[in-house]
């Protein structure tokens, strides 16, 4: 079951995606985060955020809306109270950075780099829940210009660069990825929609649109995995966390078999933060059932 990102062994492909297991692993007072690949922290910023006004969340029969809009309590606070905890975290720890602009994602790298525990850092260019979210990640160029100066902060720390799929076809933005140091891609982040209660003819969420998340995206997800490590990522050997609806082990599953090194659970962990271990270990015998001896044998094996 080990996976490699980055030169970084994982001991199995599941991670907890950002933002849904706690700043750094809060959610292992629930479940034995020894039997998880990796959890990535909350995305962080230069500066405290806030974040969106409540209703921030919202439920829905194939997932959910959300507009956290980053809140978190900017890098110095992270450094402060934080540090010692990612030292001290019992599995692979993926640092989530995000920022406004080149200077403060740099910034927030450069910082993020320091803190001993954690073994890569994951670039958030694709949140649509801010007005400015998308600027580096739907544009190509812009893009570029980020990555190219990230990478020389992050130094010897491998780095991962999540895509949205909400500008359309994603593989050009993958391609500039790699071409521009990312050792890993994460698939997908939330797709902006909207939910409207017709009894009080509000919507949802306080915002308005959000991000939707879980099973209703699924299928697109697998989509962007597959199209991405066909035409990119499979000849530049480039390792793919596909995130996206994960509920059940089959879910994970598809990823695999449409080219993902590691899968990425996020909204499943609200619905029951037990799914993630369990995942994992169907994984393992879903593995011995096609007789591999690892998991890598069915990296990208759809017909």
């Amino acid at each position: 079951m080990e996976v490699t990102l980055g030169g970084i062994t994982l001991r199995n492909p599941v991670v907890l995606a950002a933002g849904t297991s706690g700043v750094v692993g809060e959610i292992g007072d629930a479940i034995d985060l020894r039997k998880l690949g990796a959890i990535t922290t909350k995305s962080i910023t230069v500066e405290p955020r806030m974040g969106n006004q409540p209703l921030r969340m919202a439920d829905l029969p194939k997932g959910m809306i959300n507009a956290i809009g980053l809140a978190n309590g900017g890098i110095d606070d992270f450094a402060t109270n934080y540090a010692q905890k990612c030292k001290n975290i019992k599995t692979t720890l993926i640092g989530s950075i995000a920022g406004d602009s080149i200077e403060s994602y740099v910034q927030v790298a450069t910082a993020m780099h320091d803190i001993k525990g954690i073994d890569l850092i994951e670039v958030n260019v694709s949140c649509p829940n801010t007005s400015d979210g998308l600027e580096f990640g739907s544009c190509p160029v812009k893009l570029a210009e980020l990555l190219r100066e990230i990478k020389p902060a992050l130094q010897s720390t491998p780095m991962i660069v999540k895509l949205s799929a909400a500008c359309g076809d994603i593989r050009p933005h993958a391609n500039v990825a790699i071409e521009s140091g990312a050792d890993a891609l994460t698939l997908i982040n939330t797709i902006p929609a909207m939910g409207i209660d017709v009894k009080t003819k509000t919507p949802l969420i306080t915002r308005g649109i959000g991000g939707l998340s879980g099973p209703a995206i699924h299928p697109i997800a697998v989509r962007v995995v597959h199209e991405v490590y066909r035409d990119v990522a499979k000849n530049a050997k480039i390792p793919i966390i596909g995130t996206g609806g994960i509920l059940h082990w089959e879910d994970a599953a598809e990823f695999i078999l449409a080219g993902a090194t590691a899968v990425g659970i996020g909204t499943a962990s609200f619905i029951n933060p037990t799914i993630s271990i369990k995942v994992a270990k169907k994984l393992s015998a879903w593995v011995k059932r096609q007789g591999c001896s690892s998991i890598t044998e069915l990296v990208g094996q759809v017909h």
